[in-house]
């Protein structure tokens, strides 16, 4: 007897899925800043997975890269979602930019602002 766990092994893969597996490229992979360059990928992949770990219409959520003036994160949620996000007096705002800062920081990036527009 057999059990499907919904994980392939390289027996059940095709040559160019693991290759891709172990390259760590997928082509279906869809990451946030990658249209960006390489801007700061981490930092708005962390931004963007605790912002949808908040709000009620994670969908709505968007991460985008502004480097006029440095480099600002500029987080976007669906109406009626900002304040889940805010929260009292901007504590989890502030949590939220604390992390993004460090994740931005594996980046090699410093002075990473984190902005959340209405």
């Amino acid at each position: 007897m057999s059990v499907d766990d919904g994980v392939d092994t390289a027996d059940e893969m095709d040559d160019a899925e693991v290759d891709a597996d172990v390259a760590g490229t997928d082509d279906g992979a869809d990451e946030v800043g990658a249209d960006d360059g390489p801007l700061v990928p981490t930092a708005a992949t962390v931004l963007e997975y605790l912002t949808k770990a908040l709000v009620a219409d994670p969908d709505g959520v968007q991460v985008e890269v502004d480097d006029t003036e440095g480099i600002t994160l500029n987080v976007t949620v669906a109406d009626g979602d900002m304040g889940r996000v805010i929260g009292k007096r901007g504590r989890v705002a502030n949590a939220i930019r604390v992390v993004g800062r460090a994740a931005a920081a594996k980046d090699d990036e410093a002075g990473v602002a984190i902005e959340f527009v209405d």
